[in-house]
């Protein structure tokens, strides 16, 4: 299934969701300028498991250091369908939550969500080499926010039933929960088979239970904050 837009509107303009698209893309087309550097800035600046678990045990470099890439590795992408993917649902999800719980609070929200994404990912793959990149952590975050405040929004898909299309509106808990039961089904799969590791199933799973449960929290502030700017 996928999402096209949501009938959702906000009530506010989401700066703070566009400030990201554009950060991001601004990021992917640095690194399409760098050439044969690119692998040596995603080793730098992705993150990699083992170097954050050798300066952890405090073999090797310095803990602040190896852990800078879980914030630096949420702007960098590793193609444009990877890119495309998560600006996309950032564009139809983000603006309502920016929307509940402001600007600054969705900066914090957002980086946190994929704070606890790449945590989740260095637990189940400590000792892997490869440098993880992408900002689908926060993103999944933002998308377990919106299950958790806006469970009946209705979500227009693109439903594939070969070999037709078909488009209908979804609530966002059959839309989402649907995602979040794959990404968890794939993590699942990929312990059980020792591999996986070309995709953050865990890094997506962590960031999705960190926003539904935050929104817990946040979204009742959210809306009490939303209601006084109401009555002004």
């Amino acid at each position: 299934m996928i999402p096209l837009r949501d009938e959702n509107p906000s009530q506010s303009r989401p700066l703070v969701m566009w400030l990201l698209v554009a950060a991001n893309v601004a990021v992917f087309f640095y690194e399409l300028a760098l050439g044969p550097e690119l692998r040596g800035f995603m080793l730098e600046w992705g993150l990699v498991p083992h170097r954050l678990s050798l300066a952890l045990s405090g073999a090797e470099g310095q803990v602040v250091e190896a852990g800078i890439p879980l914030l630096t590795s949420m702007f960098l992408h590793g193609g444009w369908a990877h890119l495309i993917g998560n600006m996309w649902y950032l564009a139809i999800f983000g603006d309502n939550i920016e929307d509940l719980l402001g600007r600054g609070g969705f900066v914090v929200f957002y980086l946190l969500a994929g704070l606890a994404g790449g945590l989740l990912h260095y637990f189940f793959n400590s000792s892997s080499s490869l440098p993880t990149v992408g900002a689908s952590g926060a993103i999944a975050g933002v998308l377990g926010a919106y299950v958790a405040a806006f469970p009946r929004a209705r979500i227009i898909t693109l439903v594939p039933l070969f070999p037709f299309f078909q488009l209908t509106a979804l609530p966002a808990l059959v839309v989402l929960g649907l995602w979040f039961v794959f990404q968890f089904f794939s993590g699942a799969l990929s312990l059980a088979w020792g591999g996986g590791q070309g995709v953050a199933w865990w890094g997506h799973i962590g960031g999705f239970v960190f926003g539904f449960l935050a929104m817990q929290v946040l979204g009742r502030r959210g809306r009490r904050r939303r209601r006084r700017d109401e009555a002004l």
